[in-house]
């Protein structure tokens, strides 16, 4: 059977709700009726994975004939007429949203998620005050956290498979997935096990996926509320880029939260120093060049691997490193991120997975934000505050080098540094599935690169910042 590949420099002509729209072959019924501002609801979708139908929320009718087609799954044709609302059509998406009601526990009120839950969203769009299917569902088991890192509260989940497909197919890692069928259906670790005992690195691309709280961050604002009040001095430390995370977790337009203004709000919550991350990457980025330098002087040794050097800035790389195969884990160098000069640190990241094996309370920006609107503060209207500067840290930090996409290779960027009279090549790897390839490539003997840093986010969307960008410089100094 063949498969017709579409061609993107085709258009395709098409009506929507009446209104023409003419878009590139192979464009989704879903993405055309946004073109013209139709807004179809739907629950499975997400921009990050691929064509789900899962939910059918999305459905619409296609060339007047009544027949029902998933939005989300189907691409246009030429001269297809589709309707997105009608009578018909709101009376399904109804059903369907309530019959999910009706298996999901109504505690809106103190989900972890609640205002920023989809399905809530969705049944607030439909007008559903109340499901004609609900019933007292048994609840399926209490919130169970993993590690200190993530919590599963798999009563709330509504078995979209996002989670799946962000762990099998966008980070193949595959510690989560589906088993049974029918009303048996569900979302699991493989075997029943745990997360921690199973392969997953705690990436935290799961939760944020999910579109409701069946997954999401161990919430730790209880203890840095306890830390705050407990008297001495607590420092927080900020990622650097994070300002747009805080944008979208508090709904704010973009640009509108600055680093400036994160540090006047720490300091109301009561935090003694706010200090930049950037200071405490520059100084791991010196102790990763020593360690660098010191291996580049033993030389490679096939039998016992120590180049290329293999870091990254999250907790699960050694467990990831390990889950490929045991036999680069002599590569790993796992740097501590802990900044120095205040007793408690807590630090602030838009990274769920910094807070895995992390050696100090680590919030996400969801978090923290929670903590904003408990105490009543408004980022928007502070006033700009300068970062405090860390003890024995001093002058400006490291320039940071350009990365550029590295050729034949996905989610692969580099750098070239002369050294010592020779060429040092540096990577930066984008996503779990692009970093289990270039261990592959380590493991063969096809990467010469001396160092190689993992960040477990597909398109760093995070803006967690890389510490191989510092290298070049160091080196240069160095050499």
């Amino acid at each position: 059977m063949s498969h017709h590949k579409p061609d993107p420099n085709k258009n395709i002509n098409l009506t929507i709700d009446g209104l023409p729209v003419t878009v590139p072959e192979g464009t989704r019924i879903l993405e055309a009726a946004r073109k013209v501002n139709c807004r179809i609801p739907t629950l499975c979708d997400h921009p990050d994975l691929g064509k789900r139908a899962v939910c059918r929320v999305c459905v619409v009718e296609c060339d007047g004939r009544g027949k029902l087609a998933a939005a989300c799954a189907n691409d246009v044709a030429e001269g297809m007429k589709v309707v997105t609302h009608n009578a018909r059509l709101t009376l399904i998406r109804k059903t369907i949203v309530e019959l999910i009601l009706a298996d999901h526990p109504q505690e809106c009120l103190t989900c972890i998620r609640s205002k920023k839950c989809e399905l809530q969203s969705l049944a607030e769009q439909l007008g559903i005050r109340e499901s004609a299917f609900r019933h007292e569902a048994q609840r399926s088991g209490q919130p169970v956290t993993e590690s200190l890192t993530l919590t599963r509260d798999m009563g709330k989940c509504v078995k979209c498979g996002r989670c799946v497909e962000a762990c099998q197919e966008v980070q193949n890692i595959r510690a989560i997935n589906s088993s049974c069928r029918s009303i048996h259906y569900e979302i699991s670790a493989p075997y029943g096990q745990s997360l921690t005992d199973g392969q997953c690195v705690f990436c935290g691309q799961c939760a944020r996926v999910c579109p409701v709280g069946a997954i999401y961050e161990h919430d730790q604002s209880g203890a840095a509320w306890a830390a705050l009040a407990g008297g001495g001095e607590t420092a927080a430390r900020i990622d650097p880029a994070i300002g747009a995370a805080f944008d979208e977790a508090l709904g704010l337009p973009s640009g509108t939260v600055s680093a400036g203004k994160l540090v006047t709000a720490l300091k109301r919550l009561g935090f003694g120093k706010v200090y930049d991350a950037n200071f405490s990457a520059s100084t791991a980025a010196a102790a990763i060049c020593e360690e660098l330098l010191r291996r580049i002087g033993q030389g490679r040794q096939p039998e016992k691997p120590q180049l290329p050097l293999i870091t990254g800035c999250w907790g699960g790389l050694s467990k990831f490193v390990e889950n490929c195969g045991g036999d680069l884990a002599d590569c790993v160098y796992q740097w501590d991120s802990k900044a120095h000069g205040c007793e408690n640190t807590v630090a602030i990241s838009p990274c769920l997975a910094k807070k895995y094996n992390a050696p100090e309370m680590t919030l996400t920006v969801r978090e923290i934000a929670r903590m904003f609107t408990l105490a009543g503060i408004e980022l928007s209207s502070l006033s700009e505050s300068p970062f405090d500067e860390a003890a024995g840290k001093s002058g400006e930090a490291p320039k940071l080098a350009d990365f550029h996409p590295a050729e034949g290779m996905d989610g692969v960027e580099k750098a070239q540094v002369s050294f010592m009279g020779s060429t040092l090549q540096l990577l930066t790897v984008h996503g779990l599935a692009n970093a289990r390839k270039m261990l592959d490539f380590i493991r063969k003997g096809e990467c010469k690169a001396a160092f190689v840093e993992i960040l477990c986010c597909p398109d760093n969307s995070g803006g967690c910042g890389s510490i191989g960008a510092y290298l070049p410089e160091i080196l240069h100094k160095n050499g």
